[in-house]
């Protein structure tokens, strides 16, 4: 004998498969399974150029410095353009961030307030460094003592030597931190 579903049992079932397939479907969804953040979350071509992103400039910041090296001569790279942004204090938004070039030297500057924390991470800086031929996507992260660099940027850069780790020195008002990169 035939069972036969109600009209009620019918849309019910039709609506918890609807939703499904929509929910399965759904990037955001598929990606909240994802343990991976998007390094670029955030990114902003149209960023300033100002090395200063400071908001207040009566409390404590942090001066990030570095040398852009290049991977085959290990010389320093001038032009390199060095895109940077991070969580603004007590913000989830990303309004501290800036495009920056290297001078003569390779060298690169800026100036900033100490970032927020993504969910479930340390506060961090990313940073997008490319030139005409190559470009690629790194963070640093800051601790309330030291900073330190991805499993990613630490292979990439393996030819910095010395150089690859950041440097962290606490000042009174201010940290310094020198991180270099090689493309």
């Amino acid at each position: 004998m035939k069972t036969k579903l109600s009209r009620r049992s019918f849309v019910e079932n039709l609506t918890l498969a609807t939703s499904g397939i929509a929910l399965l479907s759904s990037t955001s969804f598929l990606n909240a399974f994802n343990s991976k953040t998007d390094v670029l979350e955030g990114y902003n071509p149209y960023a300033g150029t100002n090395p200063d992103m400071r908001q207040g400039i009566f409390e404590n910041y942090i001066k990030v410095t570095g040398t852009v090296y290049s991977k085959e001569t290990e010389q320093p790279i001038s032009g390199a353009l060095v895109e940077v942004w991070h969580l603004s204090p007590n913000s989830k938004k990303y309004r501290h961030r800036a495009k920056l070039k290297t001078d003569a030297n390779g060298q690169y500057s800026f100036l900033t307030d100490p970032p927020n924390k993504e969910k479930g991470q340390m506060p961090a800086i990313h940073f997008k460094l490319s030139t005409v031929n190559d470009s690629y996507c790194s963070r640093l992260w800051i601790h309330k003592n030291t900073a330190f660099i991805s499993s990613e940027h630490w292979a990439r850069n393996q030819g910095l030597g010395d150089r690859l780790l950041p440097k962290k020195e606490i000042h009174t008002f201010h940290e310094t931190i020198t991180f270099n990169l090689s493309i």
